[in-house]
């Protein structure tokens, strides 16, 4: 079996949300969350479709045990309520790199900081907990909103991987891939502190 390198339960405590391991009696509140069609436009996985977000949200945790991926649910601190969710994917512990993705959260919270306070308590835990060299970030090649975010917060370009996916319809998916690398990290990290202050400041 693959070595886990993420232990459980790891929980990462920000700010205003908390980043808590995805589990079995989050499903029905989480899928309440994610069926708003809108939310999955630019995401090859339609989760507003509950069959397919049932299937995905079990095979993330069946993906869990075997040291494969660790899904978070992204819990609102001052609600309690569960707005999103996000992952570790693709870990590979032996080359110290593993992908962030599938981060999708509800749209009363577009725009605000709560993206970027999850996007640095993922990376810091990756750069300064597990020591990594290399955290991966990819999105459709089209979607120039998540692209001009990742490469706000420090994702260097690397190209794009024609037809790196088949979508449910039949069609296929070109991938942007991006890379934040061990020895960017502190200038990608200053530039998410500096993002979520000036978002605060606009509240």
């Amino acid at each position: 079996m693959k070595e886990k390198w993420i232990s459980y339960p790891t929980i990462l405590e920000g700010e205003t949300v908390e980043l808590i391991p995805l589990e079995k009696e989050h499903l029905e509140e989480l899928f309440s969350a994610a069926s708003d069609k809108e939310l999955w436009a630019l995401i090859p996985t339609d989760c507003s479709d509950k069959d397919l977000f049932y299937k995905s949200y079990e095979f993330a945790l069946s993906e869990r045990e075997t040291g494969n991926q660790y899904p978070f649910v992204i819990r609102h601190k001052e609600t309690g309520k569960l707005i999103g969710s996000t992952r570790f994917f693709e870990i590979y512990p032996a080359d110290r790199k593993l992908e962030i993705g599938w981060t999708w959260i509800t749209k009363e919270f577009w725009g605000t900081a709560i993206n970027l306070e999850c996007k640095l308590l993922l990376l810091t835990f990756c750069f300064d907990i597990l020591k990594t060299n290399r955290v991966q970030l990819k999105t459709k090649d089209n979607n120039f909103r998540s692209r001009k975010a990742i490469e706000k917060i420090g994702g260097v370009f690397e190209g794009i991987l024609r037809k790196d996916k088949v979508l449910i319809d039949g069609s296929t998916r070109n991938a942007a891939y991006y890379s934040i690398l061990d020895d960017e990290w502190n200038v990608a990290k200053l530039k998410i502190e500096t993002l979520i202050k000036e978002k605060q400041s606009t509240l």
